[in-house]
């Protein structure tokens, strides 16, 4: 019997209309004639699902007995012996009630496929197996239902159900996900917009994943080889050098030129596993290809040209970067290169040949290869071969009309492959010169003469000689490249070490000079600057005076380049000087390495010491100006109402009524109690920037402070509706602060509020914080001046007194960081503003 086929409808979030979906399409199956039952759907309350499921034929749920309660779960043996065409079965995370036949329902939707019935179920990102903790660091709920990301896969067909975070919430605040009384918690925690587009993300990110895998497959099972461009893919091909830079910066200006379009670089290795480019250079462009967002590769191929095609048709890229060629004419007449050969093989993809300024100056090394044995096996291997060589000839001269010639070419071959073994290339060839002449002079007819009378034995010396030098050639090549890769492994760990080491965030100087101190053994490492006014002269490299030490790790520190026995110029004031021992010119490039690091991380240190001072005067400046703005603005105002109405009152011309003396007295009351507010408020702010304002944290109960805080409105307080759990954790807050707080922040939301609109405060826990929310219904605030209402005196343009708000809430915030927390707003679904506070869990009294 065939497997029934299984189709997903995924969604980043519930609400989006999976479950919608999913019966639209049942009923669409219905409307074709198709077999269509509904084996289990839960409408959760939401009218328009439960409409979807009138007429349709549904199978009857098992009930189950668990502790005293009944549940109901999809019955798996009613739903096969039914024997539907299709059937609808929402869900697929879910964890089925113990007792039932399978803990999981994906593991009964399993048996339902074996059983050849196709089937239609739901499940949203956040139950995928591979993000349950990425969901949970995200909204800081973890997920308990999950499912293998492996069954999803295997799933015949997904279809992605999206919906903007912005529209979810509009659903939710209409009421059409979740019963009203749910709502406003629901909106305050999961549902914020942040959560909701870094799931949004997740779920198209993994469709496309899946698409991708998809059309993997489509074209490895059709044999399909070329490239479908699908999407813009640039690979750009590394070696190592210099220009490398350069070809990754054009690389990313042509990906950019397409939205979504992937960058990635790719180098590629001898199948022995060495390198051919500098690994600094090399470390240097990965960092540099993934702070443009591309990713980095390496491959293995003798035969770069197709090395790089396989590649670039492996990740079905469309557009290849190239270098111009380093090499010179001469060297291009014997080979075409490798653009010219990728390009020649291509097909579909584009290939780009970019110049740069190393084009055609030839391939350069540092230094020469050294040789690649010690100087002691060299000087044994040249002993034997003068020493051996008279000796087997002396040896075997008596057994002359006995042996062979081939034999003893053999005896003279063995011994040449003894001095390659041990001395290498040169005591080898030497030997195997030497061999053919005693050869041809003691044992090849006529004997005693250069000569030699036998076609044959001619043949026989030369393939003597050749193999000799084969031989040779090959023991030396491998010695070499055995040090080389032993160069290349240490400094490869070198550098992964120091890139680990600036990743973890260790850039601190000392850190970086005591690593390269320790990875070189050197006896100190030392960070030189030239002292401003000395100027760039060559005696300065000998004067002490001249330079100043900026960090320094070890023994005794240099203090000027010449007293270092190692010395690397990172710029024309800069130098790390390096005391113990001389480093060979090998080194050099690791060395480079750690200086660019070390020059990144005095940068960093200088730019922070410069934020750190230009911070107060930032400050002291802003506090200026905001008190000359509450000079001509909230100053003046009151003061002129009270003086308006103490005039009136003063003035003899008209006889007030009492009812108009008591409303001009009122009048200036009010006004006065607004200046002195105002002036309590200017005095704290100023204490706040001071960092003088006395703060007394302390375990602290929201269902104590939050009552207090609202009987404070005064008349205010019947538009106030608080919904406060008393389960919430204790917080660490200063409870005086933070009743003015919240007072400030509701009464704020009710004089912006409609007439007959309540302002509602609630308050939720999200990992080691709470979160206290001000909801009002008012107009809001546009994102653009969220920040800006922070601003001392400022109330959105200065023109309005109704349109922002002006110190209360640079206090508030003033208050609040200073009590640990943040304060922060956010627009309120369906309209309106929502400030939401948040303050550190207590783990014990604490006394600032």
């Amino acid at each position: 019997m065939p497997r029934g086929r299984l189709r997903i409808y995924l969604g980043a979030a519930p609400g989006v209309g999976k479950t919608y979906a999913m019966l639209c399409e049942g009923r669409r199956g219905q409307e074709r004639g198709r077999d269509v039952v509904v084996g289990f759907v839960e409408t959760h309350g939401r009218a328009r699902t439960a409409t979807l499921l009138e007429g349709m034929e549904i199978v009857p749920r098992r009930t189950l007995v668990y502790r005293g309660a009944t549940f109901t779960e999809l019955d798996v043996d009613a739903v096969i012996a039914r024997r539907p065409k299709i059937a609808l079965i929402d869900e697929l995370a879910h964890t089925n009630v113990p007792g039932s036949r399978n803990v999981k329902r994906w593991e009964d939707i399993e048996e339902i496929l074996d059983a050849g019935i196709d089937v239609i179920s739901t499940v949203n990102i956040q139950h995928l197996e591979s993000l349950n903790d990425v969901v949970q660091q995200i909204t800081g709920i973890p997920q308990r239902e999950t499912v293998p990301d492996e069954v999803v896969r295997r799933a015949d067909q997904i279809e992605l159900v999206d919906m903007s975070p912005e529209a979810l919430r509009r659903r939710m605040a209409h009421g059409n996900v979740y019963a009203p009384e749910k709502v406003d918690a629901a909106l305050s925690n999961y549902f914020r917009v942040g959560n909701l587009t870094a799931l949004r993300e997740l779920a198209l990110l993994w469709a496309a994943g899946k698409v991708d895998e998809q059309l993997d497959r489509y074209r490895a099972d059709h044999g399909i080889e070329g490239t479908w461009e699908a999407r813009e893919r640039v690979v750009v091909a590394l070696t190592g050098g210099p220009e490398g830079d350069t070809l990754v910066r054009r690389a990313a200006r042509i990906a950019a030129r397409t939205t979504g379009a992937d960058l990635l670089a790719v180098h590629v290795t001898n199948s022995d596993g060495l390198t051919g480019g500098d690994p600094a250079n090399l470390a240097r462009q990965r960092t540099l290809v993934e702070s443009m967002g591309g990713t980095y590769h390496q491959v293995i191929g003798d035969d770069i040209p197709r090395a790089l095609l396989d590649f670039a048709r492996g990740v079905n890229a469309t557009q290849l970067v190239l270098g111009a060629s380093r090499r010179g004419r001469f060297a291009q007449i014997f080979s075409r290169g490798v653009g010219v050969e990728t390009t020649a093989h291509s097909g579909s993809i584009d290939v780009h040949m970019i110049t740069h300024e190393e084009a055609k100056k030839g391939r350069t090394r540092s230094q020469r290869s050294r040789a690649a044995l010690t100087r002691k096996r060299r000087l044994i291997g040249w002993a034997v071969a003068v020493l051996g060589m008279p000796s087997l000839t002396a040896a075997l001269s008596p057994f002359r009309d006995v042996i062979s010639l081939p034999s003893e070419i053999l005896f003279f071959l063995c011994l040449v492959i003894g001095v390659a073994l041990i001395g290498g290339t040169g005591p080898a060839i030497t030997a195997a010169v030497g061999g053919s002449l005693l050869l041809n002079w003691y044992f090849t007819p006529p004997i005693g003469e250069f000569t030699i009378s036998d076609p044959q034995n001619l043949f026989a010396l030369v393939v003597f000689v050749l193999v000799a030098v084969a031989v040779s050639w090959i023991v030396d090549l491998a010695a070499r490249r055995t040090r080389e890769a032993a160069h290349a492994s240490a400094d490869a760990e070198v550098l992964a070490t120091l890139a680990g080491h600036m990743l973890r965030g260790d850039a601190a100087l000392p850190s970086l000079l005591g690593r390269m101190r320790e990875t070189f053994g050197l006896a100190s490492v030392t960070l030189l600057e030239r002292r401003p006014g000395t100027g760039s002269m060559p005696d300065d490299q000998t004067d002490p005076d001249a330079w100043r030490i900026i960090a320094t790790t070890g023994g005794t520190p240099c203090t000027s380049p010449s007293a270092a026995d190692t010395d690397v110029m990172i710029d024309e004031n800069l130098v790390l000087a390096a005391r113990g021992r001389l480093l060979a010119a090998a080194d050099r490039r690791v060395l480079e390495a750690f200086a660019a690091e070390i020059a990144v991380a005095l940068r960093q240190k200088r730019l922070q010491e410069e934020a750190e001072q230009a911070r107060p005067l930032a400050e002291a400046d802003r506090m200026r100006t905001a008190l000359l703005a509450a000079v001509s603005h909230d100053l003046r105002t009151p003061l002129a109402s009270a003086k308006a109405a103490v005039d009136s009152l003063r003035s003899t011309e008209i006889d007030w009524s009492p009812e108009d003396r008591e409303e001009l007295l009122a009048t200036a009351d009010e006004s006065l109690g607004r200046l002195d507010r105002l002036v309590a408020n200017l005095l704290d702010m100023s204490r706040l920037q001071a960092g003088v304002l006395g703060v007394a944290l302390q375990p602290v109960a929201l269902e104590e402070v939050v009552p207090r805080a609202i009987d404070d409105l005064g008349p205010l307080r019947e538009r106030v509706d608080g919904d406060i759990s008393i389960k919430l954790p204790e917080i660490v807050a200063d409870p005086a602060l933070l009743e003015r707080v919240l007072a400030n922040l509701m009464a704020n939301a009710v004089r912006y509020s409609p007439p007959g609109e309540r302002v509602l405060i609630t308050a939720s826990r999200h990992r080691e914080h709470v979160e206290i929310r001000v909801i009002d219904r008012g107009p809001g605030i546009p994102p653009e001046a969220h920040e800006r209402v922070f601003m001392p005196f400022q109330r959105l343009g200065d023109r309005d007194s109704h349109a922002g708000v002006g110190l209360g809430l640079a206090l508030s915030r003033g208050l609040v960081e200073a009590m640990g927390g943040t304060l922060a707003p956010d627009e309120t679904p369906g309209g309106g503003l929502t400030m939401i506070l948040t303050m550190p869990i207590s783990s014990g009294a604490v006394t600032v």
